[in-house]
């Protein structure tokens, strides 16, 4: 039993990790608490630095060869970068004010003939007089259509009695249809009768009318009031109706006419407003004011002009109808069409072109419509802008899409 507790209590000091030795050995206990303390801090300081030290004299040593290369590449870039001039594109000079050839015609203007045939009985007013709407003009004899007249109304009579005598015939057949003296038959033909002889004075009186409207114009009287401008007529000359010999020629001079006709290139500049001057030969000195107040709003296909009317004051009666003018229109400017130098034009196969410097600097060939040629300009009517760049004198060895550089641009 006491073998056994000395057992028990061995194992139990083995168990707390510590034999008897190590227990009352001071050597060995102080062994055992120098492995347990931690490292010193300064090794893992110590090799942070050497990286650093390392990473500055690596980076130092790369910066001069990275900045000489990065040199390089920019002095390639540079001299393969092809330098060019461009200008840009610049409005033509403003063209003089349009002069035409223009004709002057009154406001308003009749020819006047005869609606009716017979003879000149008299006129009653000349050349350059001055009438009044309705104003009697000339009187004609018309024998031939009186007489006609008179015939028209006398049968015009003759077909009023019979009218009466159908009538008053019906009226006593109906009384004996009553008395069972004719036949419905009968009266209903004296009934048709009347109807018939109605008809026959609507016509009669239908005819009479028609002589009665053509004898009117027996008197001839002015359309509208203005003034005479030609007289074909003589006392007992003998007027025919329709024919086209003309008795009088009447025109409002008021006011007066001008006709022009623009060219194609001007038919859009000129509006309906726009002022103009009117200038005579034989009054070398003096303009008259003038607007434009329609165009025919369409280019004449035979010679592409468009008829412009414009209207004139001539209440001092200085002007006259038919004559010749000059029409100066000084508001009607076309659009201004853009010039370039000569130099900025090359040729190729599919005509004019011009390279134009986009904003990332890339040249974009174009193609050009050309107008005048001006010797050290051209006139460009489509294809560039007045605010894009035009590269002046391009090379051979510029292509499509090719990169530039601007070394200056022309104002």
């Amino acid at each position: 039993m006491n073998a056994s507790t000395n057992d028990f209590v061995t194992h139990a000091n083995r168990g707390d990790g510590r034999d008897e030795k190590s227990a009352h050995d001071p050597t060995v206990s102080h062994n055992r608490r120098d492995t347990r303390e931690p490292s010193p801090p300064h090794l893992g300081k110590l090799m942070a630095g050497v990286v650093v030290i390392l990473a500055i004299g690596v980076g130092a040593g790369l910066m001069p060869r990275l900045h000489k290369k990065a040199l390089v590449v920019n002095d390639t870039r540079e001299l393969a970068t092809l330098s060019v001039s461009v200008v840009n594109p610049t409005p033509a000079k403003a063209a003089p004010p349009l002069l035409l050839s223009g004709e002057l015609k009154a406001m308003a203007e009749a020819v006047i003939y005869a609606r009716t045939s017979g003879y000149v009985r008299r006129y009653l007013v000349d050349i350059g007089a001055k009438v009044e709407a309705g104003q009697l003009l000339a009187e004609l004899d018309t024998p031939d259509l009186d007489r006609e007249l008179a015939q028209a109304r006398a049968e015009l009579k003759r077909s009023q009695a019979g009218r009466q005598m159908s009538e008053t015939t019906a009226k006593r057949w109906s009384q004996l249809l009553g008395t069972k003296a004719v036949s419905p038959q009968e009266s209903e033909e004296k009934q048709s009768d009347v109807e018939l002889k109605r008809a026959t004075v609507e016509s009669a009186d239908a005819k009479v009318q028609q002589l009665e409207e053509v004898q009117r114009f027996a008197k001839i009287t002015a359309p509208f009031a203005g003034t005479v401008t030609a007289r074909h007529l003589d006392v007992g000359q003998l007027v025919a109706a329709g024919t086209e010999n003309e008795l009088y020629r009447l025109a409002q001079t008021e006011k007066m006419r001008v006709f022009v006709r623009l060219p194609q290139s001007y038919a859009r500049a000129v509006s309906v407003g726009q002022s103009a001057q009117l200038l005579l030969p034989e009054i070398p000195n003096r303009t008259f004011e003038a607007k434009v107040v329609r165009t025919s709003g369409a280019i004449d296909p035979a010679s592409r002009t468009l008829l412009t009317e414009l209207e004139v004051d001539n209440a001092q009666k200085e002007l006259l109808a038919g004559s010749y003018a000059q029409v100066r229109l000084s508001e009607a400017k076309p659009d201004a069409a853009l010039t370039l130098p000569s130099n900025t034009l090359f040729f190729r196969a599919e005509g004019a072109l011009v390279g134009i410097v986009g904003a990332d600097n890339h040249v974009a060939f174009r193609r050009v419509n050309l107008g005048r040629d001006f010797g050290s300009a051209v006139e460009i009517l489509s294809g560039v802008e007045a605010t894009e760049r035009v590269v002046t004198n391009p090379p051979d060895s510029l292509v499509d899409g090719a990169e530039v550089r601007v070394s200056s641009q022309a104002k």
